[in-house]
């Protein structure tokens, strides 16, 4: 299951998913892992989720994310909730890659994770196939 949070910058996406992380470590009964590119949600989510750094692993691309997040997913059995900020900076911007990758996402997600996106757009500028997911 894949919901996304989307909106132009500065417009509380950030802000709306840390809320979502913390309330989410408070009633999960297994792991909450938040994926990034940099490290900017160190101070603001509660230590008991897992931040990862995108940049440390050199995730660039649709392909090399998917293929982390199915790494993660297939390495831990108790994530319950995954969480991804600022999906289209690791995409380098593009838009219609997203659909694809979302697909990919939440076919490996499955049922059993929750995973919650920050995309970094107008809603009227997204893609058919990615409206599926809002």
């Amino acid at each position: 299951m894949i919901k996304l949070i989307v909106g132009t910058k500065g417009s509380g996406k950030t802000k709306a998913m840390i809320d979502m992380i913390n309330d989410s470590v408070k009633t999960s009964k297994g792991n909450v892992v938040v994926v990034e590119k940099g490290m900017k949600l160190t101070y603001e989510i509660h230590n008991a989720a897992r931040l990862i750094d995108l940049d440390e692993y050199k995730i660039a691309g649709g392909e090399m994310l998917y293929g982390f997040v199915a790494g993660l997913l297939a390495s831990n059995y108790d994530i319950t909730d995954l969480y991804i900020d600022g999906i289209l900076k690791v995409l380098d911007h593009d838009i219609n890659r997203l659909g694809v990758v979302l697909d990919e996402v939440a076919a490996a997600a499955g049922d059993s994770v929750k995973v919650t996106v920050t995309v970094s757009a107008d809603e009227s500028a997204l893609p058919h196939d990615v409206k599926k997911y809002l």
